[in-house]
């Protein structure tokens, strides 16, 4: 049973960006959890409820929300909607996870944003069996700065699950739901089919569920659930999805089925057919919030065309440095690291791949690494700063089962290990054919992706 005590602090108005960042970690964490959203719902009713005045676009899944919130965002933003977007977690600074017409509050309106909310906290808090959360603090406060703003639309990525996770006490217009695979079985259950149940709990009565392509449970238990409370389903490979796609300098161009009609010669500034996938279903949630059914005339191409262009998703096989080339990619468990294989083979012609590697201590580490070894000459275990990072040598001994003594090197210190992948991708003729056009591959971890991030951005 987790600690029941009330470590929250009493409510006070911030003056700084460090000030608000530091009450609302002082929470629990969001690695923390009591499955309830009695403290969501008794939180935002003393806001006024403010995720009622606005649509939203509400998507769970495994892997591909933050990328698919992102699409969803720009395509809106191009209708001329203003948008909030929560997305989570943040790869570099907390302020990411609020942004409104695309783009993170600043640290004014962070502030701003905070102290909004601050002094109802504790009243929730009182009333309560247990304190809020970090999560539902920051769910409350992005749903009131997007009432505020205000917005039209609001694109809700969920933290975990979906059935109790505190986003959960808005009704998505459009319920959008990812590739299910097992991630998080501490919480979510160790079966595809106990995931989908929890994920499936965003789908509400009378929306329109955009269904990516699923595996054979996941979908029986994602359709079980829209006909129980009269949803409407679109799914991928039926209704619509990626008709082709060819891989592109600095991306790939791709052909979409939509809800509403075909969309030709679109180019997407992303890499791998996962995120081709991800862009049909970002268009079809476009789609079905602003215009009905197959019936209805498709969205202007050149628009979709220019939205598309204009995407960027940090972080997700992200270029963020030359000679040697770094990739930063947040794949953080199998399917994630699968996918970034593909993706590595499909789009990239480097030789050798030097992956630098740091993973939470509560992900399946060995899968991650078996999904990697194919596409990997050589790996540096390390860990990030996270006190739940796996530490760099237990990475390193399940490393060697899987790649062997010869193509493990063991690197605690972060930044020293992105250093001897640079060295080793520049070295590239070491590993036999190569040609010396090597690249550092930085995955396993979103904290682990987001501090590379703001030390490479450190030394252009």
């Amino acid at each position: 049973m987790p600690d029941t005590t009330d470590t929250s602090p009493a409510p006070r108005s911030a003056e700084t960006f460090a000030e608000a960042e530091d009450a609302l970690l002082s929470r629990w964490p969001e690695t923390r959890l009591e499955p309830s959203l009695d403290r969501i719902r008794a939180f935002v009713s003393l806001l006024g409820d403010p995720q009622t005045t606005y649509q939203v676009v509400h998507l769970t899944g495994t892997n591909g929300k933050t990328s698919t919130s992102r699409m969803i965002d720009t395509l809106l933003r191009a209708l001329d909607l203003r948008t909030g977007r929560f997305t989570s977690p943040h790869v570099e600074r907390m302020s990411e996870r609020i942004s409104i017409d695309g783009e993170p509050l600043d640290d004014d309106a962070f502030v701003r944003a905070f102290n909004d909310i601050a002094a109802f906290t504790h009243l929730v808090d009182a009333e309560q069996e247990h304190p809020l959360s970090f999560f539902e603090t920051i769910v409350g406060m992005a749903y009131a700065a997007f009432a505020d703003a205000p917005v039209d639309v609001a694109v809700v990525e969920v933290g975990m699950g979906g059935s109790w996770d505190a986003t959960n006490v808005a009704d998505g217009n459009v319920a959008v739901v990812l590739p299910i695979a097992v991630d998080h079985t501490r919480y979510l259950g160790d079966s595809v089919t106990d995931i989908a149940v929890e994920k499936a709990g965003i789908i509400k009565p009378g929306a329109t569920v955009v269904l990516a392509q699923q595996g054979q449970e996941a979908a029986e238990v994602l359709l079980r659930r829209v006909a129980e409370v009269g949803a409407t389903a679109a799914r991928e490979g039926v209704e619509f999805g990626v008709i082709s796609r060819v891989p592109a300098v600095g991306g790939q161009m791709l052909s979409l089925q939509g809800l509403r009609g075909q969309y030709d010669e679109v180019f997407l500034p992303l890499y791998g057919a996962h995120q081709a996938q991800n862009a049909a279903v970002a268009l079809a949630a476009v789609e079905a919030l602003t215009g009905g059914g197959p019936d209805a005339e498709p969205l202007d191409a050149e628009l979709v065309r220019a939205a598309f262009a204009e995407v960027r998703s940090p972080g997700r096989l992200e270029i963020i440095r030359r000679s040697p080339t770094i990739v930063l990619d947040a794949a953080h468990n199998p399917h994630g690291a699968e996918a970034l294989g593909a993706a590595l083979e499909d789009s990239f012609t480097f030789d050798p791949v030097i992956g630098v590697v740091g993973v939470m201590d509560d992900k399946d580490a060995t899968g991650l690494l078996t999904a990697l070894e194919p596409h990997l000459d050589h790996l540096v275990a390390t860990q990030n700063s996270s006190d739940r990072s796996l530490s760099a040598s237990a990475l390193g001994v399940a490393a060697l089962e899987i790649f062997g003594e010869d193509r493990v090197t063991v690197v605690a210190d972060l930044a020293a290990a992105i250093d001897r992948g640079a060295a080793l991708a520049e070295a590239g003729a070491a590993f036999g054919d190569a040609l010396g056009a090597g690249a550092v591959l930085v995955t396993g971890s979103v904290v682990t992706v987001g501090e590379a991030r703001a030390m490479l951005k450190g030394r252009i």
